[in-house]
């Protein structure tokens, strides 16, 4: 079979849609159909994580997704072309800084003063009332991201996420027979 593309606007509407195609073409690939539910969680939760992604840094631009059976495999690539790294696709924990900071503050409140290797808590260093993360918090945020992929590593066969020229791709493969 050929390789199936699929762009669609980054809607959260769209996502039922990228899953509903995934498992057609994988089920017309030959992968079981014990694997179905696992190909259309694993896809719809990669998606969700470019919908993500591009609605916070580029809503104009399509996520893509790309559908291949080849030599026994069923294999979805999805590609959030939002190419700065950050965002649901992006490198983690680090907010896309290249020292691996968050961009944050510290308790001196001045930009780029995060925490450095051997400091240690200071007496008045403990959390206050009201510092409690708040939902849609960045921390919130890269937890959900952390989760995403694990979710998504614990239903594929086979998981390879990259940074490509055109954004951050997520590949996930399948054992499929001959249809």
């Amino acid at each position: 079979m050929a390789t199936v593309e699929v762009s669609f606007t980054p809607l959260p509407a769209h996502v039922r849609t990228a899953r509903l195609v995934a498992t057609a073409v994988a089920r017309r690939s030959g992968v079981d159909e014990a694997l179905l539910d696992e190909v259309r969680l694993a896809v719809g939760e990669a998606c969700s994580r470019a919908v993500e992604a591009h609605r916070l840094r580029c809503p104009a631009e399509p996520v893509r997704i790309a559908l291949t059976d080849a030599a026994g495999r069923f294999e979805v690539e999805v590609t959030d072309t939002c190419s700065d790294g950050g965002g649901a696709g992006g490198r983690g924990g680090n907010g896309g800084q290249p020292d691996g900071t968050d961009g944050g503050t510290a308790a001196t409140g001045q930009p780029g003063d995060a925490a450095q290797p051997g400091d240690s808590a200071q007496p008045g260093d403990a959390a206050q009332p009201g510092d409690a993360a708040q939902p849609g918090d960045s921390a919130d945020l890269d937890l959900d991201r952390g989760l995403g992929l694990a979710v998504i590593a614990g239903l594929a066969d086979d998981v390879r996420i990259s940074e490509t020229p055109g954004g951050i791709s997520i590949t996930m493969s399948w054992p499929a027979h001959c249809a």
